[in-house]
């Protein structure tokens, strides 16, 4: 093959894969080396256990810090005094210790379910607004991801039992 033959060849080739690249979105989390969301959320200065395991995907603009996770279904635990619930999809705006707007995380507390709205790390402590008041806790509570189901207090058993009836 003489080297006109192979440029004809290899320009239109990566055009293509140009285009593909540019359009295709590098901040889904995949087992290929890529970060997680729960990488993200380090990088933004906040714990891991801010999210629920099995978070499945999940979207930022760099630029605006625009995000959405993804989650295969609504999760949701007890613990403590609180019953935590997440949409499939969670989303906001996050920058360094700040994730604002939120959208897909409820919180009960007694018989009353609040939207959490925003959510700010300031020192030790994760400070959780629902609009009409906040909560406080220490930011070791958060060092591990929860569990849809049963939260941090998870057997195998119990897993399985709330697994199977919600």
């Amino acid at each position: 093959m003489d080297s006109a033959t192979l440029l004809r060849f290899l320009i239109p080739l990566a055009a293509t894969l140009f285009l593909i690249l540019i359009h295709s979105n590098p901040a889904y989390s995949d087992d290929h080396g890529h970060p997680t969301p729960y990488d993200v959320l380090q990088d933004f200065d906040f714990p891991i256990g801010l999210l629920p395991k099995g978070v499945k995907g999940y979207q930022l603009n760099q630029t605006t810090g625009k995000f959405s996770a993804y989650l295969n279904d609504t999760c949701s635990f007890s613990e403590g005094l609180y019953k935590l619930k997440y949409e499939p999809t969670v989303k906001g705006y996050i920058s360094k210790g700040k994730l604002s707007s939120l959208e897909g995380v409820s919180v009960k507390f007694f018989h009353l379910w609040m939207n959490i709205v925003e959510i700010h790390r300031r020192g030790n402590d994760i400070d959780f607004s629902v609009g009409v008041g906040k909560a406080a806790f220490p930011i070791e509570y958060f060092v591990e991801s929860p569990q849809c189901g049963c939260g941090l207090n998870c057997s195998r058993r119990q897993a399985r039992k709330l697994m199977e009836n919600p």
